[in-house]
């Protein structure tokens, strides 16, 4: 009778975790796993056009709401004639510009195919549709006072070529705007083969008689929205983030922003602006040494933008001023990120343990350019962690050798002092002591070790590297849940038995929550990509061959500790 009570109250228990765990990823923005609410409809701010406002204030203007408002006014061209889209290809790229601020309202990434695989469909990062909200956009803003000048509304006329042709290696398009405030507006977007940063030239014309001084911005400019696809069982930030030299890398939720809890650096002279997502990104880059401000704000319901403002000097008459900056539409593959810019590979996020994580990435793609596989690199790695922790693992296994040897007597003064606490507390202690045996040697040695195991479990959840990644036979998408399921249940099994092979807790309740939480565990694993179910596995096996041979060496012979529930004859279990 106790058992089905302990059982009914294990299940109640169960359940409170997942309406606990639901709950959670509601209040973090995620959609609940178990029982998820009917979905909202799209906000207004994805509908076409909508990401065509937010003009940023100038420096020292008035408040943002107002320096938009006015800009919007000043503007007055938005809406003269629908836009004309340009069609720009390379070997990496296929964008959409627009007549419209020659703003990019599309990005497609040729090289990297949508997690649909019967699609067939290539990545969209950015786009301005029924479903997404995401463009790129620049223009120029005067001083409070001045004239408006032209932003990312004014029409422009474009010229130059459409696509990177064979044997070309660049492509040059450039897109002008008329004179509006005594200025003219032209940006030159230069794209090179296999890149998938752009080169952005911004020039100011000053048609008029007198020297005008204009801010340019650039600014990324995005729903709330998390990327189709995203898993609830693991969290991957999506939002805006600031860099700079001084505070590094920033980043705030959408939330955050809508709440007005915005807390970044405002204004710094190196670092760039982006917008993250698992596995992509974009970015506005600036070169060092000019004096930038920084900006995050919500535009409208449901849209947020992420830039920066750069004062030019004062144009003269009848000259050109020019600004060079980068833009940046692609995958967050590290060591690229890290030759475009020094910093920019921190958007592939790997939070608090970046001094852990990056090392590892850097020897998995050394391997990787060995062994040509990244699902045996995957396993070629836990190979090297572990070979690096052995002597600590084995000062692990040996402490656990030793209490599984200890635990017959301590099974038996549980029982034979049952119903005297106190006492059987100091026996205990007494049997540790006269076995020279520490309760907490098999615990400390992996406790170390956690850090690192969780630091390689983020550069495996971030690298876009695994994303269509083959490792054998069936596997066809290490960044993709196991279609058949063997590997989660291959890891679920060897936890099951890396569990049987520790010594069982002289505590039944503790016995019981030593099987029963890594089952639970275990779910989780079905969800999982495969190369982080395969990184487990490989763990499991490498310390269930590790402690099976220190046991045997230290005379203790491997047995299986089934806990008392997996032991019952089916006619026991039935009285019980």
């Amino acid at each position: 009778m106790n058992d089905i009570r302990r059982s009914i109250l294990w299940v109640i228990f169960g359940f409170s975790m997942i309406l606990l765990w639901d709950a959670w990823q509601v209040h973090n923005g995620h959609k609940a796993t178990f029982f998820p609410a009917p979905g909202k409809p799209a906000a207004s701010a994805s509908a076409p056009g909508a990401a065509a406002s937010g003009v940023p204030a100038a420096s020292g203007a008035v408040a943002p709401a107002a320096g938009v408002a006015a800009a919007i006014a000043g503007a007055g061209t938005a809406t003269q004639a629908p836009a004309t889209m340009y069609e720009i290809s390379t070997d990496v790229l296929k964008l959409k510009i627009s007549s419209e601020g020659g703003s990019i309202v599309r990005a497609e990434l040729l090289q990297h195919k949508d997690d649909d695989k019967q699609s067939k469909r290539n990545v969209v990062l950015l786009d301005n549709s029924a479903e997404r909200a995401y463009e790129a956009h620049s223009g120029l803003v005067g001083m409070p006072g001045q004239a408006a000048l032209p932003n990312h509304f004014v029409p422009m006329t474009f010229s130059g070529e459409r696509s990177l042709k064979d044997g070309q290696n660049e492509l040059m398009v450039r897109l002008e705007s008329a004179e509006m405030g005594g200025v003219k507006y032209a940006k030159t977007y230069t794209f090179k083969r296999g890149a998938y940063d752009i080169a952005v030239k911004h020039e100011v014309i000053n048609t008029s008689g007198a020297p005008v001084s204009a801010q340019l911005y650039m600014q990324l400019v995005r729903d709330g929205n998390k990327p189709p696809g995203e898993s609830s069982f693991y969290s991957t930030f999506t939002g805006p983030v600031v860099y700079t030299g001084e505070k590094k890398y920033q980043k705030v939720d959408f939330t955050d922003i809508a709440k007005n809890k915005v807390d970044i650096q405002t204004s710094s002279s190196s670092g760039y602006v982006a917008m993250a997502q698992h596995y992509f990104a974009s970015a506005w880059l600036l070169g060092d040494g000019v004096q930038r401000d920084l900006y995050m704000q919500k535009i409208k319901d449901n849209l947020y933008s992420v830039g920066m403002r750069a004062p030019m000097t004062a144009v003269a008459p009848g000259a050109t001023q020019a600004t060079e900056t980068r833009l940046f539409i692609g995958p967050q593959v590290e060591n690229k990120l890290e030759a475009i810019y020094p910093g920019l590979e921190l958007i592939k996020d790997y939070g608090w343990l970046t001094i852990l994580a990056k090392p590892m990435y850097w020897v998995m793609e050394k391997l990787h350019g060995f062994i040509g596989n990244w699902g045996w690199t995957i396993i070629a790695l836990v190979l090297l962690i572990k070979a690096a922790f052995y002597w600590l693992n084995a000062q692990a296994y040996r402490s656990m050798a030793k209490m599984k040897a200890v635990n017959p007597k301590i099974m038996e003064m549980r029982e034979r002092l049952k119903d005297k606490p106190q006492q059987m507390q100091q026996e205990m202690m007494r049997i540790y002591k006269e076995e020279k045996v520490n309760p907490m040697g098999g615990c400390l040695p992996i406790m170390v070790q956690i850090p690192v195991f969780i630091a390689l479990y983020w550069v495996l959840l971030s690298s876009v590297e695994f994303r269509g990644a083959p490792w054998v036979g069936w596997i066809k998408d290490l960044s993709l849940p196991d279609p058949w399921f063997l590997l989660p249940v291959i890891m679920t099994l060897t936890t099951m038995l890396q569990t049987a092979l520790n010594p069982a807790p002289p505590d039944p309740l503790q016995a019981k929550l030593m099987w029963y939480m890594p089952l639970a565990f275990s779910v989780m694993f079905f969800f999982f990509p495969a190369g982080l179910v395969l990184y487990w596995i490989t763990n499991n096996v490498l310390s269930i061959a590790q402690q099976w041979l220190i046991n045997k060496s230290m005379g203790v012979p491997p047995q299986f500790n089934l806990p008392d529930f997996l032991k019952k004859k089916p006619a026991e279990a039935a009285k019980s």
